[in-house]
Formats: C-alpha cells, structure tokens, sequence
C-alpha cells in the first residue's frame, strides 16, 4: 500500500511493502523491499534499499540493507571457505559502509617517506586477550592491542565508532610501519655489514704487511747471523812475542 504513490516521470522502479519508494517522483531503476524501504528517495537512480529508507532525495547508485540501531548482527552465506585468490579485504566504517582501500598512486597525494613516524610502534604494547561473553561465548584466546592504548600513541592509528571513541585498531596502518621500521633495521645491518667487510679488508692488508715485514725481517737476521758464523769460522793468527 501506498508503494510508489507519488512517482510521476521515474521508470523502472520496483517497490515490495508499505509505503516502500512512496516518495520517488522522478527516480528510476531504485529497487525497494520492506516497509517504507527507500522512502527518502526523490530523485535518485539506481539504488536498492532493503530494509532501509535511503540516504536521501537525491541518492544514487547505493545499497542499503537493514536499519543502523535495530540490526546488529549480519550473516551473509558462501562467504565463508570461499577462497578469493585475486581479492583484497574488505573494511568498513563507523556508518556501516563497506569497501576496500586502494593503493595506486592515483589517488594519493602529499606522498612522501614514512621516516621516523613509524618509531610510534615501538611504544606500543601487545596484549592477549579474551573478547567479553556476549561477544565471544567460546572465549577463544586473541591476540591484539588495545585501541584506546594506541589511541594515546597515535591517534591515527585507530578507527573510531560513531560517538567519536575509539573501536578499533587500524592494523593494515601498524603493518606499513613495521614494514618502515623492518627496512630501517635492514639496512642498518647492511650498513654494518659493509664496515664489518671493510675493516676485515684493512685487518687483512695490515696483517699481510706485518707478515712482509716480519719476513724482511727474518732475512736480515738471516743474513746477520750468517755474517757471524763467517767471522767465527776465520782462522785467527797469533803474532809472534
């Protein structure tokens, strides 16, 4: 009842319960399940609301499913087990949305090298821990950190929930650092390493000198002490009285 009551000029909706898409006039292609699902749309395109009144007049091209504050809990099946080779994790945000987080160099700006930010991580503590009872019945020991602990470290490197606390840790952030502060290490060892080989270099050419020189050495010993034995083996005259 009342589905699609005011639309005028949009096409291709479809609507399934009470007053679902009941204020769309010139959207189209909007896909609407449940009571008064999509019911904020107007004017926008292309979005599918179950369970849910919409972002707006004028949004488009979104998915909306389950209310925020009534569901809290979602189950999705042939998720699990399901290995994706070629896929990239999935995060979400303190509003509920999901997505994945890009890499390419074309949407970044203000790159430069991470340097000595990432030393924040060697104040950090890890914990172990087990989730409360009404998260975690089973008790399963985790492994982790303590966002408002980071929090305190770097602020930046947690994710907040809608009043602004702090939820949750941003560990793909912590894993860029440690992979910063893993090179930095690196090539301090290398460093080492190549003054190491150098002053082995000058040991060994020290050493192959003093063995020239203690080898001189021995030769002019040699000679000497031959020089003596000559004189030893001259026949000695006596003078006459």
């Amino acid at each position: 009842m009342d589905a699609l009551l005011f639309a005028t000029t949009g096409n291709f909706n479809t609507a399934v319960g009470n007053s679902a898409l009941g204020d769309v006039s010139t959207g189209s292609t909007n896909i609407a399940v449940g009571f008064a699902a999509g019911s904020a749309l107007k004017t926008g395109t292309y979005n599918i609301d179950i369970g849910n009144r919409g972002g707006g007049p004028k949004e488009s091209y979104k998915v909306r499913i389950g209310t925020p504050g009534i569901q809290n809990n979602a189950y999705i099946a042939g998720i699990y087990g399901a290995t994706v080779a070629a896929g990239v994790p999935v995060v979400v945000d303190g509003d509920g949305r999901l997505g994945t987080t890009t890499s390419s160099a074309r949407f970044k700006e203000a790159i430069k090298p991470m340097d000595k930010s990432s030393e924040a991580l060697l104040k950090l503590q890890p914990v172990t821990f087990r989730y409360k009872k009404d998260l975690d019945s089973l008790g399963i020991p985790q492994f982790g950190l303590v966002a408002e602990e980071v929090a305190k470290v770097d602020p930046d490197l947690v994710a907040r929930d809608e009043s602004g606390e702090p939820y949750t840790v941003r560990y793909e952030a912590v894993n860029a650092m440690l992979l910063n502060e893993f090179l930095k290490e690196h090539r301090k060892v290398e460093g080492l390493e190549t003054s190491l080989a150098q002053e082995r270099k000058i040991s060994a050419a020290a050493i192959a000198e003093l063995k020239l020189m203690l080898q001189e050495q021995a030769l002019q010993l040699e000679k000497v002490s031959a020089r003596l034995q000559s004189k030893e083996t001259e026949p000695r005259l006596v003078g006459n009285r």
